[in-house]
């Protein structure tokens, strides 16, 4: 027994829970919600997991109470007295007894005890074993360790097996073994009850029982097997069908399936029906669910033993014959036993129904629209006929039921119309053992019966294995010019074909002659030769290819198609088929005008495929002109035989291929110069130039022609076989294919693809300059692709499919000289298409019909053909797929991007548009696209940027796509950020932000962490820097970012800043007194502009960028967690990467815009117009400068109001305040007043002025030592006042304009164009979405030179705002446009003339040229056009179907593309065109418009920098400072003598380390704090900057000593209650951090000049930055070297969250 159990035995699952203690134990419950507790509580209906025992057993119960469940008193267990029943029990028995039952006592002593009576009761059964249960049952609660429990469950089993135990004694035994147990206790639990019930031979006491029991414990075990099996499959991915590694959950789940069967064999009778039809459902269950042969097995015997030894109910007949059936047919090595299971059914009273219900099965099929529902119908129908079949052999002799055929042959008949092949399959070889038995004999069911209904069936069945029959020769032909697949369709087809054959030719009394030979005219393409001679002799001699035949015509084309024109077929075969032939053109020749007028016609020119022959180009060439002559007006049929006589010419050629090595790297070059097309132009050439031909003449006159024409150039392009010259002509005539909005073909004649082409050098201008490199440079190796990435190397080597013999290229193969002779292809291209195409679109020909095509329904069904577009994209992927010519490859790469944008063309082909998206993701993730030749010239990044422009174009169909297929097209180009096709990548990238938000946001932080990867690649910064412009406009696509993740854009941003600085410092040899932006664009100098372009990647525009980018991103951060990354920021912006501090401008006016929005969203506050003398009395007014400020404090001095005006270099902001007094104590309220009014707190009367609420908010005590940190006050006169008038001049705002044009339809002239008063409505909604409409009459803001006064320039315009910036749109078709008194529109051209960037919206149908409108300062031109190009009628009726509600499915799509002025560099990522939906056109326009706009601005500065609005607000209050400042305070350069060291400061109120310019001097404390012990210090510069070196001297300075001023805690404690007011919050925004910056420990210390390590106590906190070295940094030609102290005084003093 242990070693049975232990074999049974396994370690617990870790999700199962432990099983309840058992009924009358005194441990705690635990309540269990899961499992099997939790499935028996479900079953039982009980709330408690405990059973109570059933009323006969409550004596029982009663008796063992003293023994189960001893009360928790104070006397021991062992010590009273044993009952008596146990003192016949031998001593060390009862000793044993007692340890067992002491519950009490130690829990090995009772294991001991229970192994011991175990053996006890095995070897000696004991008269008392109920007792030893009741001891012992409680070692298998779960409580107990595992150990414990399995030493109990072997007790109770071996109590189980006491044979003399009662009914009432083995339900106990039952209920305590079968209640919820712990899952890993199973097998053990198992094992008792298979040894309580004998085997399943006694069920004593609990009969009834016992079928429920097992069929729960089957559930419960399968869904935990089955979870095993998945676990395991996972962990072991070797495991197959099933066999997982958990062996221990599989051999409890067989041992449950033996012990029912058991069970059912020798206790049947207790299964009532209701049970069995639960059981039945439970393995019918498991057999659809399982994917494990056993666990098959285990079901079939088990219904076996129902079936034997019982029966199944009527209601689970049908359902259980079914999978029988299934498993029969699917599974080969259970077919055995399942078939005796349903022979034992066939041959008991169930017969006749087992017939009925598989007959019923076929004759009931039909096939539904869920896949998966008809692939569970199509396995019943093959197990039907599997078992139908076995039955048709067997004799009812035997019991067998018989099987009626007419109601087989109409189940037959229906199941084969199912598109299953396997099912038309099963059939066949059903109906072969019809004809052929065992013993090779027909059956008896049919011998005497008609065959044709049988044939019907069988010739239906063949069909699936048989190519349809079309009315062109290509498609009768080819599938006979290709080895037959040997598909079960076709081998059983070929066997009944050999039979019928083998009946003709040996039975000459057949009766089914004539059916026999109809069958096999039915299946003519799956003949042998043998049976189509039969055929042949049959048809010669009935005369059935003759008119007086009814089916003569059809005949003939078996003969002619089937028999004659069948390449693979016996020369004799098809000789004698040619008598037939000859017989009846005979007979047509004489009789031709009583015949149909093309009869004649049509044969021969059959006949004269002979011309594929035909070697001589000439002869072939005129040949083909003449054809392509008659096929103009030739009826279908002799306009097939035409392209069918072509198309043999092909075929013929590429078979022996004589310039075959045209496509084989030993290819002999052509002559450079010579004309490929006519002078060495193959055969295959010259019939794709006739098929070209025909599509082009065609194209207007039969849409059917040209669409078969089409097909013919299809072939030619994708067949790899096929003469490269010949693939070229198709391919230029099917890339320049394109239709309209109304999906009407026409033919392009010119192809936008010259940019790609010139990537390849297939254009002039590339390929001469590449040969003068190649000339300049003979010796020099190029330049090998930098290893980007670790899997570099291993894409080049993988999956290539190159040209055989040829060498893989590896990471650093030179790039070698041009090879022009190898050029078959180049961009333009005159000789293109052989004639010129029409100008206008085909009526006759679409490329997809329409639901509403009122065209091609008043044309008639046949006048209006549809062209397959999706066979054109089907060949471009095979031949992506399996590799071609580099010729036709790279001509591909250029060309197929352009067609791509025509979205009508290929509305009919989306299918194949997601199989192109989803092959281009593939070859671009893995590398696997074709490499181009060594000859070439070109990399594999070439390559790729071609595949790249061709996603991005597949990306404007994303309307079709699923969520994952747009997100795979993200990870795709987010993958090609790592390489060279970078630019490419994050341009398609900055488009997706527009038309996939949703899998944008999903990858957006490995986007950017990738981005920052590349940040070293040269010419990328403009691109990134202007994506995170872009997309921080987008903000739903970062709402989920993490402080981490906006750093990652920061450190971008500050990367970039710190590299210009880097080029700016190592560019200027010596340092002037402020380190402005660096001045490196020379707008106007095109050989400073070339080097630049190559090298130094636009950094004065990168500088803008990067500053822009990082005020709208910290924009972006929420509100919250803006202060977390001030100080981050601050020491990127004024510490360079060697930790060089700087201060530029626009840095401070960055910090000082951070320091507005950090804490409140708000927007600038204007002043209250009511504040005047009216209302609030007399008014004094004073101003200060203060930092970066100018602060104006507006003081009503009688009513204690007062406004605070404070202008910033990045806005304005005013506040009214009143001053409440508290009321003075002891002083007792006025006669007659207001008791009211003194305990109210105002005190009216006293004078204020507004120099009082200055020095009450920001006056510190003692005054500080340094003058220039102190308030500067403005004098009140007329200088000041226009001062402050053209501060205010300048907007808070960055302002932008930029032109609106619209061209109409045709439109090409300057005048017309701006003479437009209106556009059409997809350019109005574009309006709409592109701004605001504002009305200008009286406007507040800058209109860019619109008129405010008189309507001039009309009533409104577009204008658009954020916080930091503003574009006003000069729209020409809102302006006035008066032809009489301005007849060229100059009033519209003097603004749009002027503008540097300009919005198209081209709707001309032609190109737009960059000279429309003459004007040196139009740097951009923004062109939009609808892509398709659409009239106006059709968008105005689109339109309103949009506002109706019925608009079309997709949103029109439009073609961006920015061109700019010769020499402008490449800075949009519509620099080459992208199809934008219109939904998303106008925000994705409006910020290429707002980039080319502040490009344009920088670059128009020549030898300058621009300057932003801010900077210019900054100017104007340094300005202010320098003239009304105090005249003590140093602005300029330090002096080097020796003498009382000056404390400085920024403008910005920005804390300087100052220095001793030698000896030693007194220092305040005040300075001591600003400068730290010993450091040294910048001078100022004009403006309040930063200047460039340090003054360092030899002596040190004695900081803080006796006599100076205690400031610290002073100044840090006045500061402090200045923080905790509103009014002072607003003030201390910049000059409180240079307060609280300074705050450090006094001291006394000496320090050496030259020393920058000691720091003061809070200067030594700042964190330190990676970017900052510990040692000191030479500045110029100063002679002390500063520490890491300075740059963080510098970035501790900016850092206004540190006090905020």
């Amino acid at each position: 027994m242990l070693r049975r159990l232990a074999s049974l035995g396994h370690s617990a699952s870790e999700d199962q829970l432990p099983m309840s203690p058992s009924p009358g134990d005194d441990q705690p419950q635990e309540r269990i919600t899961g499992g099997l507790a939790g499935v028996f509580k479900g079953l039982a209906g009980a709330g408690k997991l405990t059973k109570s025992p059933p009323p006969s057993l409550q004596s029982l119960s009663s008796i063992a109470a003293g023994q189960a469940q001893p009360s928790p008193s104070t006397k021991r267990a062992d010590d009273s007295p044993l009952p008596t029943a146990l003192r016949g029990l031998a001593p060390d028995q009862l000793e044993q007894y007692a340890r067992l039952k002491n519950r009490n006592g130690h829990l090995s002593d009772r294991i001991a005890a229970a192994t011991s009576l175990r053996y006890a009761i095995r070897d000696f059964p004991l008269n008392p074993v109920l007792d030893i249960w009741y001891a012992g049952k409680d070692l298998i609660n779960e409580n107990y360790p595992e150990h414990a429990r399995q030493i109990g469950w072997e007790l109770l089993t071996e109590c189980a097996k006491y044979t003399a135990a009662s009914e009432l004694e083995r339900r106990e035994y039952f209920e305590t073994l079968t209640a919820p147990a712990n899952r890993a206790d199973f097998h053990l639990q198992l094992a008792a009850l298979e040894d309580l019930t004998t085997k399943g031979r006694n069920i004593t006491g609990f009969p009834y029982d016992i079928f429920p029991l097992l069929i729960s414990w089957l559930h419960e075990t399968y869904q935990i097997v089955r979870k095993a099996r998945r676990r395991a499959l996972s962990e072991n991915k070797g495991s197959k069908k099933g066999k997982s590694a958990a062996a221990g959950e599989d051999k409890n789940f067989s041992q449950l399936f033996v012990l029912l069967r058991d069970v059912i064999k020798f206790n049947f009778k207790f299964a009532r029906d209701p049970v069995v039809g639960d059981l039945m459902s439970e393995l019918l269950n498991i057999c659809m669910k399982t994917v494990s042969e056993d666990d098959l097995m285990a079901c079939i015997n088990v219904i076996e033993a129902l079936v034997t030894f019982g029966t199944i109910p009527n209601g689970k007949l049908k359902d259980c014959i079914k999978l029988l059936g299934t498993i029969h047919q699917q599974l080969p090595h259970l077919q055995k036993q399942s078939w005796h299971t349903i022979s034992i059914i066939c041959r008991s009273h169930h017969g006749q129904s087992t017939v009925r219900i598989l007959l019923d099965t076929l004759r009931n099929y039909a096939t539904p629209d869920d896949k998966h529902k008809e692939h569970e119908l199509n396995r019943e129908i093959r197990g039907a006929l599997s078992v139908l079949k076995k039955l048709l052999h067997k004799s009812a002799e035997k019991g067998y039921p018989p099987v009626s055929l007419a109601l087989l042959v109409d189940g037959l008949a229906n199941v084969a119309r199912s598109s299953s092949p396997k099912i038309a399959a099963d059939t066949l070889q059903l109906i072969n053992s019809l004809f052929d038995d065992a013993h090779n004999n027909i059956s008896s069911m049919v011998k005497d019966e008609h065959w044709s209904s049988i044939f019907e069936v069988a010739a239906l069945c063949g069909a699936k294995a048989i190519p349809s029959t079309a009315s062109d020769s290509e498609s009768l032909l080819s599938p006979r010019q290709v080895p037959e697949a040997e598909d079960p369709v076709t081998v059983q087809l070929r066997c009944l074909i050999t039979r019928i054959e083998k009946l003709l030719t040996q039975a000459t009394d057949l009766l089914q002659r004539d059916e026999c030979m109809e069958f096999l005219t039915q299946v003519y393409l799956a003949l042998p030769d043998s049976a189509a001679g039969l055929v042949i002799a049959y048809f010669k001699e009935h005369r059935s290819c003759f008119p007086s035949d009814v089916e003569w015509k059809k005949n003939l084309d078996i003969v002619v198609d089937g028999f004659f024109l069948a390449q693979h077929r016996d020369p004799l075969t098809r000789l004698h088929a040619l008598e037939i032939i000859i017989e009846v053109y005979d007979f047509l020749f004489h009789t031709q005008d009583l015949m149909e007028e093309d009869a004649l016609g049509d044969l021969v020119r059959r006949l004269l495929f002979g011309m594929s022959e035909e070697t001589n180009t000439l002869v072939l060439q005129d040949t083909v002109t003449f054809l392509v002559k008659v096929s103009q007006t030739a009826d279908a049929t002799l306009f097939d035989d035409i392209l069918g006589g072509l198309r043999e010419v092909v075929a013929k050629e590429m078979s022996r291929s004589p310039l075959a090595l045209l496509a084989s790297p030993k290819s002999a070059s052509f002559p450079p110069g010579q004309t490929v097309y006519f002078a060495n132009q193959s055969l295959s050439n010259v019939v794709t130039r006739g098929y070209v031909q025909i599509f082009i003449r065609t194209l207007n006159t039969d849409g059917s022609k040209a669409s078969k024409a089409f097909a013919a150039l299809v072939h030619i392009a994708r067949s790899n076989s096929c003469e490269v010259d010949a693939r070229l002509t198709a391919m230029k005539m099917l890339f320049r294919l394109r239709a309209d909005a109304e999906y009407q073909i026409y033919i392009t004649p010119q192809v936008e693809n010259e940019s790609l082409a010139g990537s390849l050098y297939r254009t002039e201008a590339s390929l001469a300059k590449k040969l003068a490199e190649d000339a300049a440079h003979p010796s020099r190796l190029p330049r090998a692709e930098p290893a980007t990435r670790p899997s570099r190397g291993i894409s080049f080597t993988q999956g290539q499919t190159g040209e055989k013999g040829l060498p893989t290229r590896q990471t650093h193969t030179p790039k070698p000289a041009v090879h022009q002779a190898q050029r078959l292809w180049s961009v333009p291209d005159a000789d293109a298409l052989p004639e010129v195409p029409p100008e206008r679109p085909s009526w006759l020909l679409i490329s997809y019909r329409d639901e509403n095509d009122a065209v091609g329904a008043e044309l008639g069904p046949t006048g209006r053909a549809v062209l397959n577009m999706g066979a054109w994209l089907e060949a471009m992927i095979s031949l992506f797929h399996k590799g071609c010519d580099w010729e036709v490859y790279s001509f591909i790469l250029a060309h197929l991007p352009a067609q791509l944008s025509n979205h009508p063309i290929f509305r009919g082909a989306i299918p194949h548009i997601h199989e192109l998206r989803r092959f281009f993701c593939e070859i671009l993730k893995t590398g696997t696209f074709q490499e181009p030749p060594l000859s070439s010239g070109l990399r594999r990044s070439d390559v790729s940027n071609c595949l790249f422009h061709s996603l991005t174009m597949i990306l404007s169909y994303h309307e079709h796509f699923q969520k994952m297929d747009e997100d795979d097209l993200v990870r795709t180009f987010m993958h090609g950020i790592s390489d060279k096709t970078a630019k490419t990548c994050i341009h398609a990238l900055q488009v997706c932000c527009h038309e996939l938000p949703l899998s944008v946001s999903k990858a957006l932080v490995t986007i950017l962490q990738k981005m920052s990867q590349v940040i070293t690649q040269p010419l990328v910064a403009v691109h990134i820097l202007e994506f995170l412009a872009c997309l921080s406009r987008l903000p739903s696509l970062y709402s989920n970012f993490r402080e981490d993740e906006y750093r990652i854009i920061f450190g971008i941003c500050a990367r970039y800043l710190q590299s210009v600085r880097d080029k700016k410092h190592a560019a200027r040899p010596s340092h002037s007194s402020e380190p402005s932006t660096p001045n490196i664009v020379a707008a106007h100098h095109p050989e400073i502009l070339g080097q630049q372009a190559a090298h130094d990647d636009l950094p004065q525009y990168v500088y803008a960028l990067a500053y822009h980018v990082i005020t709208f991103w910290f924009l972006a951060v929420k509100l919250p967690d803006r202060p977390s990354h001030i100080n981050w920021i601050a020491k990127n912006l004024f510490v360079d990467s060697d930790g060089r501090a700087t201060n530029e401008e626009q840095a401070q006016v960055t910090l000082d815009f951070m320091q507005r929005v950090a804490f409140s969203d708000a927007c600038d506050s204007a002043q209250d117009p009511l504040f005047t003398e009216e209302f609030y009395g007399e008014i004094q007014k004073r101003r200060w400068v203060i930092g970066n400020s100018i602060v104006t404090i507006r003081q009503a001095k009688e009513t204690g109001w007062a406004e605070i005006t404070r202008r910033y270099p990045s806005g304005t902001s005013s506040f009214a305040i009143r001053v409440e007094f508290s009321p003075m104590p002891n002083q007792p309220a006025a006669d007659q007043s207001d008791a009211s009014a003194w305990e109210g707190r105002f005190q009216h009367g006293i004078t204020i002025f507004p120099s009082h609420l200055l020095m009450q908010l920001l006056a510190p005590m003692p005054q500080m030592y340094d003058p220039a940190i102190r308030p500067i006050p403005l004098p009140d006169d007329d200088a000041v006042n226009r001062a402050i008038r053209i501060f205010d001049r300048n907007s808070t705002v960055d302002g932008h304009k930029v032109g609106v044009i619209y061209i109409g339809e045709g439109q090409t002239q300057e005048t017309e164009i701006l003479a437009n008063r209106i556009g059409s409505p997809d350019y109005l909604e574009f309006l709409k979405g592109l701004g605001v409409l504002t009305k200008l009459k009286g406007a507040t803001f800058n209109t860019q030179g619109l008129d405010r006064e008189y309507d001039g320039d009309g009533q409104y315009t577009y204008c658009w705002r954020d916080r930091v910036t503003e574009m006003v749109f000069h729209v020409t078709t809102q302006m006035p446009t008066n032809l009489e008194n301005d007849p060229r529109c100059n009033h519209k051209k003097k603004h749009i003339g002027n503008d540097y960037v300009n919005i198209v919206w081209n709707e001309s149908g032609l190109p737009f040229k960059f000279d429309t409108f003459p004007s040196q300062f139009n740097y951009v031109y923004i062109v939009i056009t609808p892509a398709p190009q659409r009239s106006f009628s059709s968008m105005r009726e689109m339109a309103q179907k949009r506002q109706d509600g019925e608009a079309q499915q997709f949103s029109p799509f439009f073609k961006v593309q920015v061109m700019s002025q010769p020499g402008f560099p490449e800075i949009s990522p519509a620099a080459e065109p992208k199809l934008v939906s219109l939904k998303a056109l106008p925000r994705f326009i409006r910020l290429v418009a707002l980039n080319a706009s502040v490009f344009s601005l920088v670059w128009d500065t020549p030898y300058g920098e621009y300057v932003s609005s801010w900077r210019n607000r900054l100017q104007e209050i340094n300005r202010l400072r320098e003239r009304h400042g105090p005249k003590g305070a140093h602005y300029g350069h330090a002096a080097g003598s020796a003498g009382l060291a000056t404390a400085t400061a920024t403008a910005g109120g920005l804390p300087l380390i100052n220095s001793n310019a030698g000896g030693n001097a007194p220092v305040s404390g005040t300075q001591g704090v600003l400068m730290g012990n010993g450091a040294n210090a910048s001078a100022v510069g004009p403006g309040g900057m930063l200047s460039d070196y340090s003054i360092g001297g030899g002596g040190a300075a004695n900081v803080g000593g006796v006599g100076s001023r205690p400031a610290s805690g002073n100044i840090r404690d006045s500061f402090s209650s200045l923080r905790r007011s509103s009014v002072a919050t607003f003030f201390t925004s910049n000059t409180g951090g240079t307060a609280s910056t300074g705050a450090g420990g006094g001291g006394t210390g000496t320090g050496s000049g030259n020393d920058g390590s000691h720091r003061s106590s809070m200067l030594s906190t700042a964190p330190s930055s990676t970017m900052m070295t510990d040692g000191g940094v030479h500045h110029g030609h100063g002679h002390g070297q500063g520490g890491n102290g300075d740059t963080e005084a510098l970035v501790d003093a900016v850092d206004f969250s540190k006090w905020t």
